[in-house]
C-alpha cells in the first residue's frame, strides 16, 4: 500500500493499492525528490475519467511498471476535480509542448515543480505510434542523468511561458454594453447546429450555458435596451433553444428510465453517450429546463427537470445534506453496462404485450445501437418524450429491475464548487415550481456546506468526503477552497436567500463575496486569482477564465457579485464584477461559447438589475415573482437584512424598481404582475 488510502479523493484511493508509491500532492513529495536527486512524475485524473483506469490498469498496477517508477521517481497522483490549480497550472504546459491536452495528464517535473516532458496516455508498451510509458520513463531517467543542462533549460523555459501565460495584463477596458450580448447571441446561433441541435460538431457537449443565454435573449421584453434584438432574432433564439434541448432530452445522452444527463455525445446526434454522469452538468442543465419551461410552459421541459432533479436527490445526495460528484461510465467491466437494454431483458421485465411497447416506444431492437445492445431513446418519435400511462408504469418496473443490476462506480466526495452550482438551480427550481420537498433539500445543503466544508477558523475548503451511510458522520474536509468555490457559493446562497426568505443566507453570501475580494482579487483590477494569497505558491498563479463544462471562476465571481450587490447595496462588490467584465468582456462577442456565462453577467449588467423588495410575509405576491423567470431580477422579501432595499417598505406590498427609479407600491398579484411584465427580463 501506497500513501494514498487515507485521502479524501475517491480517485486517489483507487490507486492506494497500485504497487506504484504514490503520495498526494505535498511539499514532503517534493522535499524527498529534492533529496534523491530525481524528478517528479505528476500523474493527474478523476474518478470518472475512462482512460485514467486504462492507464492505470495497464501501467499502474504493474510490478514491473512500479519498479522502475519507484526507482528512478517521486510519484505523484493528483485528483484534478479536488486540484483544479494544480490541473490548471500543468494542463497549460502539457498543450504548451503537445499542442492538446487530456486526461490522463502525464508531466515529468524537476523538484521544484517545473515541467519538461508532459503528454497524456502511454500504453505500458509501444502501440499505434505512440511511445510506450516504460520507454518513456526510461529516456527521461536519462534525459536527467546525462543531459541535465538541457532538462534544466527545457524546464525554466516552459515555466517561463506559464508564468508569462497564466498572468493576465491588467484590465483597463470600459465595460461593453448591451450589443457584446446581442453579438454574442449571434454568435452562438451561428454555431448551432440547426439540425441535430447543439453547437459543432461530435463530440457535443451540452454547453447548457450557451443555451441559457439564448433563452436569455428569447425573454427579453420590448423595453429592452435598444440594440438587445428584435422579434425575429427573440423568436430564433427561442427556436435554437428548444431544438437543442428536445434534442438531448430525446437522445441516449439522457436516461429515461432513471432522470438525469450523461457527459457528453460522442456523436453529433446526441445517442450515444459517454455515459458517466456529473453533479455540475445536472446543475446547469436544470437551470436551462427550468427557464425554458418557464418561458414556454411545455410539460415535456417540465419533465425533464423534475426527472433530473429526481435523479440528484436520489443517487447523488449525501443523507447529510451534500452532493457527491459523478457516477462512472463503466459497471461489471464493460462501458454503459447499466444503461443498456437487449430485447430479452425488456421482456423478462414486463411480459411480452407490455416490452412490445416499450421497445417501440424506446427503440428496442435485436440488433441495438450499441455494441448490440439498445441505449434507449426517443429520437425515431422525432423527440416526444410525454409518456402515456402505460409507457410511464413500464418506465417505473424497467427501472426497478434495472436497480437490481451492479451501479457504475460513485464519486462519493463533495466539492464545495458544483455543491454552489446544484444549490442555486435547486433553489431557483423550488422557488419557481412550489416544490416544498426540494426547497427543504436545498436549506439542507446550505446548512450542510456552512457545517462541513468550513475550517475551525472559518475558511471555506474545497472537497469533503465521509460516510455516505451516515448524516451526521463530520467526515474530512481539506484543502482550502478556491475562487471558483467562493463564486458558486455567493450565487448558492444568495439564492437560497431570494427562495426561503431567510435573512441568513444573505449573511453567509456577503461573507464569502468578502473573502472572495479579500483573498483571490488581483490588485491590478485583473479579476480573481484561481488560488487564494494564502494558499501554497505553484510554479505560477493561475486564473481561470474561460467558461467550460462548469462557469470559470471569474465569471460566475462577475455574475453572483453583481446580484449580491443589488440585494445589498454593497458597490465593492459592483466594482470587483465590472473588473471582471472589463478584463473580459471584449471577448464576448466573437468568442460566445467560451464565455456564456460571462455574457449573462454582461448582460445583468447593461440592463441594469430589477430589485423586487416584499418585506415580511405575503406569500401570493412572491410566488407572483418566483413562477416567472426573470433573468435580470433579484428578490428580496422575508426577513430583513442591512441593505437600502428595505428602507421605508411596509409589510404587505410589493416595490418594483430599476434603474433608481420605483414603481407604486402594490398589493395585489396582479398588479405585480403587470409592472413585472413591463420589466426589460
Amino acid at each position: 500500500m501506497n500513501r494514498l488510502a487515507d485521502e479524501t479523493s475517491p480517485y486517489l484511493r483507487q490507486h492506494a493499492e497500485n504497487p506504484v508509491d504514490w503520495r498526494p500532492w505535498g511539499d514532503d513529495a517534493f522535499a524527498e525528490a529534492r533529496e534523491r536527486d530525481v524528478p517528479v512524475l505528476l500523474s493527474v485524473g478523476y474518478s470518472a475519467c475512462h482512460w485514467c483506469h486504462v492507464m492505470a490498469h495497464e501501467s499502474f498496477e504493474d510490478d514491473d511498471v512500479a519498479a522502475v517508477v519507484n526507482d528512478l521517481f517521486v510519484a505523484i497522483k493528483v485528483d484534478r476535480e479536488e486540484r483544479p490549480d494544480v490541473d490548471a497550472v500543468y494542463m497549460e504546459a502539457t498543450q504548451a509542448m503537445t499542442g492538446s491536452g487530456g486526461w490522463p495528464m502525464t508531466v515529468f517535473m524537476t523538484p521544484e515543480g517545473e515541467p519538461f516532458f508532459c503528454g497524456t496516455y502511454f500504453p505500458r508498451e509501444r502501440r499505434g505510434g505512440m511511445p510506450g510509458f516504460l520507454d518513456v520513463c526510461r529516456s527521461i531517467d536519462d534525459a536527467w542523468r546525462n543531459r541535465r543542462d538541457d532538462v534544466s533549460g527545457q524546464a525554466t523555459q516552459i515555466a517561463g511561458h506559464l508564468r508569462q501565460t497564466l498572468a493576465v495584463a491588467p484590465g483597463s477596458n470600459p465595460v461593453p454594453g448591451a450589443e457584446a450580448v446581442t453579438a454574442a447571441v449571434a454568435n452562438l446561433l451561428e454555431a448551432h447546429d440547426d439540425a441535430l441541435g447543439g453547437f459543432g460538431r461530435a463530440p457535443k457537449f451540452p454547453q447548457p450555458a450557451s443555451v441559457d443565454l439564448l433563452l436569455r435573449h428569447a425573454a427579453r421584453a420590448e423595453t429592452a435596451t435598444e440594440g438587445t434584438g428584435d422579434d425575429d432574432s427573440r423568436a430564433e433564439a427561442l427556436r435554437a433553444a428548444t431544438l437543442t434541448l428536445d434534442a438531448m432530452a430525446a437522445g441516449g445522452i439522457y436516461d429515461h428510465l432513471g432522470g438525469g444527463f450523461a457527459r457528453y455525445s460522442v456523436d453529433a446526434r446526441w445517442l450515444v453517450p459517454h455515459f458517466e454522469k456529473m453533479l455540475y452538468d445536472q446543475a446547469l442543465l436544470v437551470r436551462a429546463y427550468l427557464h425554458a419551461w418557464q418561458l414556454t410552459g411545455a410539460p415535456r421541459h417540465r419533465q425533464v427537470l423534475d426527472e433530473t432533479i429526481t435523479y440528484v436527490l436520489r443517487d447523488l445526495r449525501h443523507p447529510g445534506g451534500g452532493f457527491y460528484s459523478a457516477e462512472d461510465a463503466d459497471s461489471e467491466g464493460e462501458e454503459g453496462r447499466f444503461y443498456i437494454w437487449t430485447p430479452d431483458e425488456v421482456r423478462a421485465a414486463l411480459g411480452p404485450d407490455e416490452a412490445a411497447a416499450a421497445m417501440e416506444w424506446w427503440g428496442v431492437t435485436d440488433g441495438g445501437n450499441f455494441e448490440g445492445r439498445t441505449i434507449l431513446n426517443r429520437m425515431h418519435a422525432q423527440g416526444d418524450i410525454e409518456r402515456p400511462p402505460l409507457i410511464q408504469d413500464c418506465r417505473l418496473r424497467l427501472f426497478d429491475v434495472r436497480a437490481e443490476r451492479v451501479r457504475p462506480g460513485l464519486d462519493d466526495k463533495v466539492l464545495t464548487e458544483w455543491n454552489g452550482l446544484m444549490l442555486a438551480s435547486l433553489a431557483e427550481a423550488a422557488a419557481a415550481t412550489g416544490n416544498r420537498a426540494w426547497l427543504d433539500a436545498a436549506v439542507q445543503t446550505g446548512e450542510f456546506l456552512c457545517l462541513r466544508l468550513r475550517s475551525p477558523e472559518g475558511r471555506w475548503l474545497r472537497s469533503w468526503q465521509g460516510d455516505h451511510l451516515d448524516p451526521d458522520d463530520p467526515g474530512r474536509a481539506r484543502q482550502p477552497a478556491f475562487a471558483a468555490d467562493h463564486a458558486a457559493l455567493v450565487d448558492g446562497f444568495t439564492r437560497l436567500a431570494e427562495a426561503t426568505g431567510e435573512a441568513r443566507w444573505v449573511a453567509v453570501a456577503r461573507a464569502t463575496a468578502d473573502v472572495l475580494l479579500a483573498l483571490f482579487r488581483d490588485a491590478e483590477g485583473s479579476g480573481f486569482f484561481t488560488t487564494g494569497t494564502d494558499a501554497e505558491a505553484l510554479v505560477a498563479r493561475p486564473k481561470d477564465l474561460q467558461d467550460g463544462a462548469t462557469p470559470s471562476a471569474n465569471s460566475n465571481a462577475a455574475w453572483a457579485l453583481l446580484r449580491l450587490s443589488a440585494l445589498t447595496g454593497d458597490d465593492d462588490y459592483r466594482t470587483a464584477a465590472e473588473e471582471v467584465l472589463g478584463l473580459l468582456g471584449p471577448l464576448v462577442a466573437q468568442h460566445a461559447p467560451a464565455f456564456a456565462h460571462l455574457a449573462a453577467a454582461l448582460d445583468l449588467h447593461a440592463e441594469g438589475a430589477t430589485e423586487v423588495v416584499i418585506p415580511g410575509e405575503a406569500p401570493d405576491l412572491v410566488a407572483e415573482v418566483h413562477r416567472r423567470w426573470l433573468p435580470t431580477a433579484v428578490l428580496a422579501w422575508g426577513e430583513a437584512y442591512p441593505s437600502p432595499l428595505w428602507e421605508g417598505r411596509a409589510p404587505g406590498q410589493a416595490y418594483v424598481c430599476r434603474r433608481y427609479a420605483c414603481q407604486a407600491p402594490v398589493s395585489d398579484p396582479a398588479a405585480l404582475a403587470d409592472q413585472l411584465g413591463r420589466m426589460p427580463g
